[in-house]
């Protein structure tokens, strides 16, 4: 997608914040406890090599990524730390993987023996054994089948065995019923693991942050760096998350609305009275959900509401009064003492702060500051 460097939208990316987010969380750390940063999905739409540079100087030991070619890029752009693919990888890529020095992981017997065939001679595939005690997604179900997989895996030398991990589902959550059922499937297959690898791991932001006696050696923080709440309000955070991305715009057309004249597709929205509107240069296919009509922006510190369907590239606000073209619209963000979260949005939409985040579409170029 084209990025839209040549109008007055954008995502600010505060690099200061993730930095401080991600030493703060170190910080609280027993020793001897690594952390790799989450940069998925182009870093929670922050942006994955930028993100990546500044974890790495926060700290960050090792990245983990969902799919291949995140991986890839992280080693394209000069990144030598250990890389974990939390997805499942195709096992014809196996040997890609190991010429890349990037970390598979594994949910199953099968794609070892699948895996194994495409690896060349002299070629080692670093693996991670994923363990499902109750998210559903992948892994082991069960120890017995864990068994089998580190047999394998002690008598087909062109894999390294380097870590094992689960997942949990509600570590978010304020009832912790579900979670201590995980815990005790998690504590099961570890009694029949006869060698720890060299990374044992169980804590995404949410675990690491409420539930720290589970860390293992390594933690997977992800939302947290990027100043997110993994519960999103439901429990308080033990230090302050700084949010690191606002989303800002500029007023591109400003006009009086006559009363009884509409706005938007679907005439949606009618003026009761005249009315100062303002035309702003982003819209659904950025990423800004459709389903924000009647939410608001700020401008000049000011509350301004959404009016009419937001258009794919557009969108209208009402204004309070007549403002210059060129005035600064924070969508998300701090302006002037007020604030709109990424969790406002979210609110509003139904939905959860990561989906907004990740929505951002490539259109919208980001801006790092600090």
């Amino acid at each position: 997608m084209t990025i839209g460097n040549h109008r007055p939208s954008q995502l600010v990316i505060d690099q200061s914040a993730i930095y401080d987010n991600i030493a703060a969380e170190k910080a609280r750390l027993k020793s001897g406890t690594e952390l790799f940063q989450v940069v998925k999905a182009n870093g929670y739409g922050h942006g994955i090599t930028q993100v990546a540079r500044t974890a790495e100087r926060a700290g960050a030991s090792g990245f983990c990524v969902a799919i291949l070619d995140e991986a890839l890029t992280l080693r394209a752009a000069g990144f030598n730390e250990p890389i974990l693919v939390l997805g499942i990888t195709e096992p014809k890529y196996a040997d890609l993987m190991a010429s890349h020095h990037i970390s598979a992981t594994v949910g199953s017997v099968e794609w070892l023996e699948s895996a194994a065939s495409f690896l060349q001679t002299g070629h080692h595939l670093a693996v991670h054994l994923g363990l499902d005690t109750g998210m559903g997604r992948l892994g082991f179900q069960q120890p017995e089948e864990l068994s089998v997989a580190v047999n394998y895996l002690e008598t087909h030398p062109q894999f390294d065995f380097e870590g094992i991990f689960t997942h949990f589902a509600t570590a978010d959550s304020a009832d912790t019923d579900y979670f201590k059922i995980q815990v005790a499937r998690w504590q099961a297959f570890m009694a029949v693991l006869p060698k720890r690898p060299r990374y044992v791991h169980v804590s995404n932001s949410a675990t690491s942050l409420w539930h720290e006696v589970c860390n293992g050696n390594m933690i997977r923080f992800g939302v947290a760096a990027y100043g997110l709440n993994p519960s999103g309000t439901e429990l308080k955070e033990p230090y302050k998350l700084k949010p690191a991305m606002s989303l800002t715009s500029q007023l591109v057309f400003v006009k009086q609305l006559p009363k009884g004249y509409s706005v938007s597709y679907g005439a949606t929205y009618t003026a009761t009275e005249d009315e100062w509107v303002g035309t702003l240069p982003i819209g659904y296919a950025d990423g800004y959900e459709r389903r924000l009509q009647g939410f608001h922006v700020l401008v000049d510190g000011q509350l301004c509401e959404i009016i009419g369907r937001i258009c794919m590239d557009q969108l209208m606000i009402r204004l309070p009064q007549k403002y210059a073209v060129g005035t600064k619209v924070t969508l998300v963000g701090a302006d002037h003492g007020q604030s709109i979260t990424l969790q406002d949005v979210a609110d509003y939409c139904g939905t959860i702060h990561y989906e907004i985040a990740c929505g951002f579409t490539a259109r919208l170029p980001r801006v790092y500051v600090n």
